[in-house]
């Protein structure tokens, strides 16, 4: 066995020796690199006659073809064997039954929104519904909100693209909105019907019925920590007729607050407050007489009778039509429900959290 072949087999073995394509680029270096053994005969071909150089020649190119070709051998064996290992470790055996996908469920917020919407819905209240980007009018002025308001400000308010500087569009703050729509397409309809001018007329089937509506969905305001949210659920009430008092309010939110908790040992408190829609004006809280929340004094809703000049914006005579209206976060009604102390759990996305809640 010559030199020449004898190089080979050492390429062989060294290559055969690489556990890893790391190994192997290492081991390939000693014969095909720049400074390999293959590099160093055919350097030393300057040196022979040109006959001499040409036999040499060929017999170190067989010798450079046989040690890629046991480079790309070994290369095709490590590959091969690293495609074993991995479809030996991601392995799946067929005969066990597949995996189902998950039935999913309502989040807790809808949860709350769906049990309102149940308990107001047996009192006869209708569910509302309109735009998120609405109108100054109906979002500020027909709730007699004034001009020089704070949460007309951009620190309270997100205003987006459209309208006038007279009459900007944003994103709704609140759902009242919602109620004023509501009350102005059922005092036309009523008109419609009964031919009537007046929804107080007693011709063409008598005077209007009452308006009795709630107003769930999403509203925004730039406020956010661990109780309060850009994006949060409201849900507003209104019921209008000829004689709804504040002690309609009463006994109505008294006996939403003992259903939804189901706790008829709860104590409501209506403590004066003043909004620019109602007059006069409640705040009110909770007091929970067992549990880790006993004792203490929780606001939930705010509340009042509502303003004459509201009414007249929905179409009515505040003389013939009197009522109240009342608005409420679901994003707190469902912490207070679930005993949850931060409101972002709800909006993280996190299945781990909103699961339970299933």
């Amino acid at each position: 066995m010559n030199e020449l072949e004898s190089l080979v087999d050492s390429a062989r073995r060294a290559f055969g020796q690489a556990a890893t394509p790391a190994d192997l680029e290492n081991a390939k270096a000693q014969f095909l690199g720049r400074s390999g053994r293959i590099t160093e005969w055919m350097k030393g071909l300057s040196a022979l006659g040109v006959d001499e150089r040409k036999v040499q020649g060929a017999a170190i190119n067989l010798a450079k073809q046989s040690i890629e070709q046991a480079l790309q051998q070994r290369r095709q064996a490590l590959a091969d064997a690293d495609l074993q290992a991995q479809l030996q470790a991601e392995a799946l055996d067929v005969t066990l039954p597949g995996r189902r996908r998950g039935a999913g469920g309502l989040h807790p917020v809808s949860l709350t929104q769906e049990r309102i919407e149940g308990i107001f819905g047996s009192m006869g209240f209708d569910v509302a519904d309109g735009p998120e980007i609405e109108t100054d009018w109906f979002n500020f002025t027909a709730l007699n909100t004034p001009q020089d308001h704070p949460a007309r400000s951009m620190h309270d308010t997100f205003y987006v693209e459209g309208g006038s500087a007279q009459a900007p569009n944003l994103l709704r703050t609140h759902t009242s909105p919602m109620q004023i729509r509501h009350a102005v397409q059922h005092v036309k309809h009523w008109r419609a019907v009964a031919g009537a001018p007046d929804p107080a007329d007693a011709l063409f089937g008598g005077p209007m019925p009452e308006i009795r509506v709630i107003a769930p969905g999403r509203t925004y305001r730039v406020d956010s920590d661990a109780t309060h949210s850009p994006m949060f659920h409201q849900c507003e009430g209104l019921w209008i007729g000829r004689s709804i008092s504040f002690k309609d309010l009463k006994f109505v939110f008294t006996d939403f607050c003992r259903t939804f908790f189901e706790s008829d040992d709860l104590v409501l408190r209506f403590r004066p407050s003043f909004f620019p829609f109602t007059e006069p004006s409640a705040e009110i809280d909770i007091q929970f007489s067992s549990g880790p929340l006993a004792g203490r004094w929780l606001e939930v809703a705010g509340s009042g009778q509502v303003h004459p000049q509201v009414v007249r914006n929905m179409g009515l005579d505040p003389e013939q039509f009197i009522g109240f209206a009342f608005g409420m976060g679901l994003d707190r009604l469902t912490m207070l429900r679930y005993g949850v102390s931060d409101l972002r759990l709800f909006f993280d996305g996190d299945l781990r959290f909103l699961s339970q809640f299933e």
